[in-house]
């Protein structure tokens, strides 16, 4: 643990008939440690690329929900193409199924369970993201800057 460093300053004063020391102790707090800049560069560099992967996998599975969305509702046949896309989507829509009641109107289907899937797919990846800026480094200056912003 760093030592505080001391400093005594003694002055005399000679305007009072009886002769009156004072003495004060300045202490010197020890630097702060703060990181390299490339350490700090290199770690924000990761969480933003950790950043667009989440985002990038949010937007694949979104895609594949909102084409089987639009799949079901014109009633398409189903071709290789088709079958392509609910055999990708449904392991992404099955833990929602039935939370909401499928309308059905003699052919197209719309299925508002998906809706709910892509909504919480969303939410996740924003807790993502915003869970990845606890562990950002942030320097002093961003941290008065912050906090002098929502005072």
């Amino acid at each position: 643990m760093a030592q505080l460093e001391a400093q005594e300053v003694t002055t005399v004063s000679k305007s009072a008939p009886v002769q009156v020391t004072q003495t004060t102790k300045t202490i010197t707090p020890p630097p702060i440690q703060t990181e390299h800049p490339q350490k700090v560069f290199e770690k924000k560099k990761i969480i933003f690329r950790t950043y667009q992967v989440i985002w990038y996998i949010l937007g694949v599975i979104e895609f594949l929900l909102a084409f089987r969305i639009f799949l079901r509702m014109s009633g398409a046949y189903p071709s290789g193409f088709v079958n392509l896309i609910y055999s990708l989507s449904a392991p992404l829509a099955l833990p929602f199924r039935g939370i909401i009641k499928t309308s059905v109107d003699e052919g197209p289907v719309i299925e508002w369970s998906t809706f709910v899937a892509m909504m919480v797919y969303l939410l996740l990846a924003y807790g993502l993201v915003n869970l990845l800026q606890f562990i950002k480094p942030v320097t002093p200056d961003e941290v008065n800057k912050k906090v002098d912003s929502n005072a």
